[in-house]
This record gives structure tokens, sequence and C-alpha cells, in this order.
């Protein structure tokens, strides 16, 4: 049985997610994340079973990721279970150096749309800005997919306060709303806040959707000075940052005891729904979704968000 979430609006359009998502850049990605090594396919079926049934029904998917690979994934699933009208489905386009106008948009969601196996996404967004094409050149581009029916809304993904406000209005002279900006935020990350990006989206109606919301890994509580994350993540996440980060692990535990035991990834989750924004959390195995959807149900008071903000502020100015 499938359990009923509230819902709540991408931005000032129709299209409704739960408030906490499912980020499959894990699914296909050799190069970060070791998919087919570690894991495979045979793992991620569970992870999408699982988050239907929990009542999630946002999957955010990007062309780039296992360079298609994530999508074909995501769209197997889909056509096994027949579960296309459960889900809210975005993915993103990646603005490279060869692609220079409005119609690389457009043939890249068809590719992405083929690759999915559907006739239309929920959500389309630029994954990053290029600055040699002008926000406007791709925001319009966007408006385009908007209006051949291939995409329900659209967002951007990486925008800074400015870029954002351009693509805002450039889609505004189209008819068509900016429903989201996607970007790194987390108790680790909290740059959208700082930079005043959190500020800008709320007053133009633009939903914030996180990713890396556990920062990698790194907010389980699972990496220590002794046992730095494998791979490229180490680099990032080395010993040195590892030792400063165990203070804030140490409060989030201690946060989730009060809560009915919940773990610092719950903890670090919830923050972020705390804070206004849609967590997108990766997930490779079962166990990791079901921890993930944990972080559901319950919340922060305002002063165990205001201890985590105090505690989050010491591991950058160590």
């Amino acid at each position: 049985m499938t359990i009923q979430l509230e819902t709540i609006p991408l931005g000032k359009t129709d299209v409704r997610v739960t408030p906490l998502g499912l980020g499959v850049w894990q699914w296909g990605d050799t190069m970060m994340w070791g998919y087919g090594k570690s894991y495979g396919d045979a793992d991620l079926r569970p992870v999408y079973d699982a988050t239907l049934a929990a009542g999630i029904n946002f999957i955010d998917t990007a062309e780039i990721y296992g360079r298609g690979r994530s999508e074909t994934v995501v769209g197997g699933f889909m056509r096994d279970t027949q579960t296309r009208d459960q889900i809210v489905l975005a993915t993103k386009f990646a603005p490279l150096p060869w692609r220079w106008g409005g119609g690389s948009l457009l043939n890249a969601l068809h590719n992405s749309l083929n690759r999915l196996g559907v006739s239309k996404v929920d959500l389309y967004q630029v994954h990053f800005p290029y600055s040699l094409i002008s926000v406007e050149t791709w925001a319009n581009a966007l408006a385009d997919a908007v209006q051949q029916g291939l995409t329900r809304t659209v967002g951007v993904s990486n925008y800074n306060v400015q870029q954002t406000m351009r693509a805002h209005a450039a889609l505004a002279k189209r008819g068509v709303p900016l429903a989201s900006n996607q970007v790194e935020y987390s108790l680790l990350d909290r740059k959208p806040e700082t930079s005043g990006l959190m500020k800008v989206c709320g007053e133009l109606g633009v939903t914030i959707i996180a990713y890396s919301p556990i920062a990698k890994g790194i907010l389980t509580g699972k990496y220590t000075p002794d046992n730095v994350p494998p791979g490229r993540r180490s680099r990032q996440y080395n010993r040195e940052y590892l030792s400063k980060v165990q203070p804030l692990i140490g409060l989030m535990k201690e946060v989730g005891q009060g809560h009915a035991g919940k773990t610092p990834s719950q903890v670090a989750l919830n923050w972020v729904m705390c804070k206004g924004a849609v967590p997108i959390p990766g997930a490779k195995n079962l166990r990791q979704a079901q921890e993930n959807f944990g972080a559901l149900g319950w919340k922060l008071s305002e002063d165990e968000v205001a201890a985590l903000e105090k505690a989050s502020a010491q591991v950058s100015s160590n």
C-alpha cells in the first residue's frame, strides 16, 4: 500500500512534489559512485519500488548522469512497473561548450525523452550556467519546450542570484514561470543562504531543490578522520575537514535522540525541509533509501534548527 504524503507546489506552477525527493546521480555513474562495481540495477530496483511505496513522487535525473544511463535505468523501472503516472519526473540539459543555441536544448530533451521512454517530463532544468551562451538564450529554449508540450514546467540548476533573476524575467516575458533552482545545499554548504539566493528565490516564488543534502554522505556520521570516504570524495572531505565536522555530527546525534532515535542523515534532511527547500538525497540500496524516508513525519524545533546552524558555522570558521 502506498502512503499518501502532503505535496507542495514547485514554484508558482500546478506541479506538486512531496517534501522529499530522490536524486539518482548514482544510478549509472561510475566515476564518482562506482555504479556497476559495488552496486547495480538489482540494488536500485528495490530503491525505486520502496520510494513509490513510501509516497515519494519526485525523482530527479540528468542526461549527464552516467552519460544517459541514469535516465535509461529510471525509464526501464517506470515501464516495468507501469508507474509513470505516480512520478513527478525531472531531468536536466547540460549546456556543454559545443551546444550553441536553443535548438540544442530541444534536441537534448528529445534524446532524454527517448531514454526515459516518455512523451514529456514534468520538470526540465538547465544543469548549470554557461558563460558564453546567455541566460536568456536557454530560458527562451525552455519556454519553447513548454509550448511544444515536451515538459510541464522548467527550472535551472546552479544559478546564482543574478542568473536566477535573469532567467525568471526572460521566462516571464514568454508567460512561463521559473519553477525551481536546484543547488547544493546542506548543513555543510549554506551558500544559498549567505549569497542571498534563498531570499531572492522566496521573493520570486522559485522553489529551491537541494542536491547533496547529506553532503555526499559526510553528514551520515559514517566518515571520520580515521575513515575518509573513498574515491574522489576524499579530496574534498579529507582527514582535516572531517575532524572539524565531528562536533556537528555529535550534536546531530544528540538532536536525533530527542526525536525517537533519528539518525544524523535524517536530521540533516529534516533541517533542509525546515528551511523551505526540497532535498533530493541519493540512494544506492534499499537501506539508504529507507533511512532517507525516516526524515519525514516529524519536525525539528526552531531551537534545534538554530543550534545546528551555530554548529555548522563553526565547521567553516575553524
